[in-house]
């Protein structure tokens, strides 16, 4: 499709997490400016506007105010039971949840050496954990009406790595394997799984950029990547990457490695061809787990047959 065909979601319902600010609260209204009904789920914090409302209100109220339609959702995505009870809820409302944007997500920075086991649990239930079970809650569901988009948020932190975030990093690179898994499972049901990798100017980042930084990388200007990882031509299985306005796709990849053999020397001629084993060259993207084996077999029966 071309620039002039406009990404529309009228008579789509989203679940966005973690939406009462920052990235989730630009989802949702751009949803909601969009033609979506939109849940916008956040964790009961209260509104920094208000004293008796919460986050999840106030922005239900912005998207009220411009004509749209949304529904707050003050539930934990840790929390399996109010989790299902909002599902539950919606259903009744508007019938059908063709979108969830797993957005939710907590900071416990510290080196490796410093940090406690129970910081480390913390982030990995929250990121890991809730994505898990707001997905879980919703895939029978777009499994059944054989509709549905859903978002995992990751991060380069998980992708590349960065230092005091093990936590973080780890359940951020948990999630693409989720995503991974998923967006297979649900293929046939036209159930496409992404994941966004955001870079962006919001609570978690508070104190570390300057206001020129902050400017150029405003949450909004990450939000046109999810909306066309949600559209009706959404792609499948893919990690976007944006930021101040910049796009990049990632991948996870396999080399064209090397056959090296089984004998009691493999260690040793490993280690001498190493680079050649990860060149990257003639890397590919495999389809799924078993492409590894596969090409790992074929490069085995080949050289076997040549008597090598």
């Amino acid at each position: 499709m071309n620039k002039d065909t406009k990404i529309e979601f009228r008579n789509r319902v989203a679940i966005v997490t973690g939406a009462g600010g920052g990235l989730g609260r630009q989802h949702a209204l751009a949803l909601a400016a969009r033609g979506a009904k939109v849940v916008v789920n956040d964790f009961g914090r209260p509104s920094a506007d208000s004293d008796t409302l919460t986050a999840a209100d106030t922005v239900v109220n912005e998207i009220l105010s411009a004509g749209g339609m949304a529904i707050a959702s003050n539930a934990s995505v840790t929390d399996e039971t109010a989790i299902a009870t909002m599902v539950k809820d919606v259903m009744e409302r508007w019938g059908r949840i063709d979108i969830l944007i797993n957005n939710a997500g907590i900071l416990r920075d510290k080196s490796f050496a410093k940090m406690s086991l129970d910081d480390f649990r913390l982030v990995l239930d929250v990121h890991v954990m809730g994505a898990v079970i707001c997905t879980k809650a919703v895939w029978d569901i777009m499994r059944a009406q054989n509709y549905g988009r859903v978002v995992m948020t990751t991060s380069s932190s998980g992708l590349y790595g960065n230092f005091g975030q093990a936590n973080y990093g780890t359940a951020k690179m948990a999630l693409v394997g989720l995503m991974q898994t998923l967006s297979i499972e649900g293929e046939k049901n036209n159930i496409r799984v992404n994941c966004l990798a955001p870079t962006a100017s919001t609570q978690m980042t508070e104190g570390l950029w300057s206001n020129e930084i902050k400017q150029a990388f405003r949450p909004e200007f990450v939000t046109p990547a999810v909306l066309v990882l949600l559209a009706e031509d959404a792609p499948n299985r893919t990690i976007l990457c944006a930021g101040a306005g910049a796009f990049e796709a990632a991948h996870i990849t396999l080399t064209g490695g090397a056959y090296i053999g089984r004998g009691l020397d493999a260690a040793e001629l490993l280690r001498e061809h190493l680079s050649q084993v990860t060149d990257r060259n003639s890397e590919i993207v495999p389809l799924d787990a078993v492409a590894q084996g596969t090409n790992e077999g074929t490069k085995a029966a080949v050289f076997s047959t040549a008597g090598i």
